[in-house]
């Protein structure tokens, strides 16, 4: 028995489209490229410590844990000492790599942006709770330097990451075309 999948979306004709539906596409794609730099700069600077956030002998491949420094400091908030017990776990530093690369090379190739909106949203409010933006003071008492109690650049990457999955950004500027006519993603539509 043979089945013929429903389209996932309906193609727009860039030849038909007005200029701004095209300057909207071409933004959109834009936005996800730099958002999936964002993950993979992340990424690389934690496996090979190119001297950011990360030093050389703290690297991944050297032997450091790219979650240790960053969740072992957690100093507010109500899961605080669960992160405090996640801190340097190799299942812990693995995921989170593994969401990093992934994330970004779904974002920057186009593909698989439902997948990626799905799994970044959840890595992101995790490091949003980690830092907890509601905190006004730390555990010690010094002030958190918080300036927004709810909305920070982890919860607007979030809102993007959902927008970019929504809007199809990965038609234009990357493979999102390609991959929708894969037989796998016309099947199974969640792999938009």
């Amino acid at each position: 028995m043979t089945s013929t999948a429903e389209p996932t979306h309906t193609p727009i004709d860039p030849r038909t489209a007005g200029p701004g539906h095209q300057a909207a596409r071409r933004a959109l794609a834009a936005a996800r490229v730099a958002l999936g730099s964002v993950f993979l700069w992340a990424f690389l600077d934690k496996m090979f410590g190119l001297g950011y956030s990360t030093k050389s002998a703290g690297a991944w491949v050297e032997g450091g844990s790219p979650t240790k420094g960053f969740l072992s400091h957690v100093a507010a908030g109500p899961l605080r000492s669960t992160f405090h017990a996640w801190a340097g776990q190799p299942w812990v530093d693995w995921l989170f790599m593994l969401g990093l690369l992934g994330i970004g090379a779904a974002l920057v190739a186009g593909v698989a942006l439902r997948p990626a909106a799905l799994s970044g949203t959840l890595l992101l409010a995790m490091m949003w709770a980690a830092e907890w933006p509601p905190a006004r003071h730390l555990a010690g008492g010094a002030p958190s330097g918080s300036t927004n109690p709810l909305v920070d650049y982890h919860l607007l990457y979030a809102l993007l990451l959902v927008v970019l999955a929504a809007a199809q950004a990965g038609d234009c500027w990357g493979l999102g075309r390609w991959w929708a006519a894969l037989p796998v993603v016309r099947t199974r539509r969640w792999l938009r």
